[in-house]
């Protein structure tokens, strides 16, 4: 009976992973199409109640449809000829046929001041990313025919977003591929197998796609937003997350291999010492992604969502389908070196055993010089330059749209392009376009047929009377400056201040909506970064049964997170020369490095709790580090290098992203969770339970440990 209940123990872990083939087989082909709902425009990235958002819901009312100006550019280093000039009509007449360019869409043709340039501005659909994607590229084609030494290229808001939906783009492919191959050759030289690699890998892109899937249809059906960088940093957060839980589990039954002969007693063994940190580990990443759900950006609140079911789908493979097929595999997942059942473990030798006797016998001094590194770094915070980035300088590539921008600064003064949008009451159309006119920032035209100032006509019959709807008319005013640069963010506040913009008059249009970013995004970090440390602090506390335990954590993290961001600013200024960083860079390194930072801490402390309920408090902390210590930094390098392949993409945001998340990520497995929380930790002693019946116990366990260490080292003198 026994022999043939051990023989069908198997059936279980093998149904499990056919359910998972099986889900995975499903779910597949909707985890692929996620990127056709993807939201790039503007839209996807307004505060929900800033006056950007109500001024652009009035225009709404004006257009039968939502769209976004490209400006086709046409420059001559030797003057625009006559041929130049009939060959941009035919294109003017080319464009109004192509899909996706809105019906008298197509502005007139426009020529700058020095007679080597003429501009065209395009209006295009963006309702649909995939349908503007189409409509840049079938005018960028049309371009090919123009005369010899005519330089045409397409730039704009349309243009630059074309490029960005061409650059996400790589996120179905390269970037994927990137990461499966970065996670697969550590794993190899870390456990030195070709079979766990696979094993693991699979693991996490069943996690990715059971987390796509989900995401394409909540995303679809209009429960949640999902934008470019939202799923590149969803594909990222699945497969790294789910590699960091896997290894644990990995760790854990090799070490429960050497100690029992029944590959299902081990795995037993491992997955009850495994369920907790890794549930924990999962719940707070989750809720901390959860409190972005504050944030007032459509762009961050989308992300809170998405990269929850990421992380959740990855705990469900780590503690359902990887246990399955290591069980199936046994000691065979860990060839050609099979840890053989009476083998000795290796964790009170080497590296992490010499750190822990390191650590017993010099705590204080450890934990203070790095506490004292840590904050040093830290100070350099104040050199991050926050100051809004022109969309242009957003790729770290040269890609068209960059290039039209160039040469647009170069012969046009004015942004016609992306004018000011203001609402104001039909009754003072006239009068307030007066005042708007002598704002400084708003362009001065001498051209009656081209004013600075303009607003949508009633009819074509009666042009000077600006169209109303529900008593509100809009009025267009050109900048002065590029409409993505500083001097223009001046220009709409100052707008704003001298219209005394609220209820009646609304300053709105793409300089205003990175106006409100900027200002949104400074509210947020308010709301969300105590949000987070609060929720951290209580799944640590409920966890560890502490209060004093998560106290340490959490300043080690955040001192961690300080010191990330005053290196990156060093990097980001002196070394890689950005031009700046967007304000929602920082906030979301915080939610991911706090929340992923403080894994490795979630780790190693249950593993040190585990440890003093046996043996004592400073035992358990000396047994806890060595024996994490492999496993964490091996979990540790796998999650940096996946973020560092968010690199992969050409652009500014992802690659700030990448580095801090990266270089923070390696430095809480590397210092804090190696010689900071130990060291002090150990230095603190058993008020780290506190107040736990933990706390009271570890005198008692810590008495018998230090008379025992005693009593040995008297022996070893005699």
């Amino acid at each position: 009976m026994h022999t043939d209940a051990v023989s069908k123990r198997w059936i279980f872990p093998a149904l499990i992973v056919l359910i998972w083939l099986g889900a995975g087989g499903l779910l597949g082909p909707s985890a692929g199409k996620l990127s056709t709902v993807q939201q790039n425009d503007n839209s996807a990235y307004l505060p929900r109640t800033a006056e950007a958002t109500k001024a652009l819901d009035v225009l709404k009312k004006f257009q039968d449809q939502q769209t976004l100006p490209a400006t086709v550019i046409f420059v001559r280093d030797a003057g625009l000829t006559d041929s130049d000039r009939e060959a941009i009509a035919t294109l003017r007449d080319s464009f109004t046929t192509i899909p996706g360019v809105v019906s008298d869409g197509v502005g007139k043709r426009v020529d700058s001041k020095d007679g080597k340039a003429a501009e065209v501005v395009v209006q295009l659909d963006s309702a649909d990313s995939d349908l503007l994607l189409s409509s840049v590229k079938k005018i960028r084609s049309e371009l090919d025919g123009v005369p010899e030494g005519l330089t045409a290229k397409v730039g704009g808001v349309g243009g630059v977003l074309g490029d960005f939906i061409t650059a996400f783009g790589a996120i179905d492919g390269v970037l994927l591929l990137v990461a499966v191959l970065v996670v697969a050759l550590i794993l190899l030289v870390v456990y030195r197998s070709p079979i766990l690699p696979l094993v693991v890998i699979f693991a996490s892109l069943m996690a990715l796609a059971l987390a796509a899937a989900l995401a394409y249809f909540a995303a679809k059906n209009g429960l949640l937003d999902v934008s470019g960088q939202t799923q590149g940093i969803l594909f990222i957060l699945a497969i790294g997350a789910a590699t960091d839980y896997c290894l644990l589990i990995v760790s854990r039954f090799r070490e429960e291999l050497r100690d029992r002969e029944s590959k299902y007693d081990a795995m037993k063994a491992a997955y009850k010492g495994s369920f907790e940190p890794i549930l924990a580990s999962g719940m707070t990443v989750i809720l901390g992604l959860l409190c972005l759900l504050l944030s007032d950006l459509s762009s961050l609140s989308g992300l809170g969502p998405v990269g929850a079911l990421g992380v959740a789908a990855s705990v469900l493979a780590a503690l359902t389908l990887l246990p399955a097929m290591l069980l199936l595999l046994g000691r065979a997942a860990y060839w050609p070196f099979r840890p053989a059942y009476g083998s000795p473990h290796t964790d009170t030798r080497g590296l992490w055993g010499r750190l822990a006797r390191l650590i017993e016998r010099h705590a204080r001094l450890v934990w203070a010089l790095t506490f004292v590194g840590l904050l040093a770094a830290a100070f350099n915070v104040v050199n991050l330059n926050e100051e809004q980035v022109p969309q242009t300088d957003l790729f770290l590539t040269k890609v068209e749209s960059v290039e039209a921008q160039d040469l647009i600064n170069e012969h046009f003064t004015a942004d016609a392009s992306s004018p000011v949008q203001i609402v104001v009451p039909d009754a003072y159309a006239f009068p307030l376009a007066q005042q708007i006119a002598e704002v400084k920032g708003i362009a001065k035209s001498s051209n009656a047929k081209q004013p600075s100032v303009f607003w949508i006509p009633e009819s074509a019959t009666n042009p000077m009377a600006p169209k109303s709807i529900d008593g509100q008319s809009v009025l267009f005013a050109t900048l002065d400056d590029p409409a993505d640069s500083a001097a223009a963010e001046a220009t709409v506040e100052r707008l704003r201040k001298e219209l005394n913009s609220g209820n009646d008059v609304l300053v709105g249009g793409s300089t205003a909506i990175q106006v409100d970013v900027r200002d949104t995004t400074d509210k947020d970090r308010a709301k969300v970064i105590p949000a987070i440390l609060i929720v951290i602090f209580l799944v640590l506390a409920l966890l560890l049964r502490s209060l004093v335990a998560p106290l340490i954590l959490l300043v080690a993290n955040v001192l961690s997170f300080g010191a990330t961001l005053g290196i990156s600013a060093f990097v980001f200024n002196d070394i890689a020369k950005f031009p700046g960083t967007d304000p929602s860079t920082p906030l979301l390194g915080f939610v991911f490095l706090v929340a992923l930072g403080i894994d490795y801490s979630i780790f190693l402390m249950t593993r040190v709790r585990e440890e003093a309920l046996r043996q004592g408090t400073h035992p358990g902390i000396l047994k806890g580090l060595s024996a994490t210590g492999g496993v964490i930094t091996s979990a540790g390098l796998v999650l940096a290098a996946t973020f560092a392949a968010l690199g992969v993409l050409p652009i500014l945001f992802l690659a700030q992203i990448a580095f801090i998340v990266a270089f923070g990520v390696l430095l809480d497995a590397l210092i804090v969770r190696s010689l900071l929380v130990p060291a002090l930790s150990y230095d603190v002693g058993k008020v780290i339970w506190w107040p736990s019946s933990l706390w009271r116990e570890a005198d008692h366990a810590d008495a018998e440990t230090a008379e025992m260490l005693r009593g040995v080292r008297r022996k070893a003198t005699d």
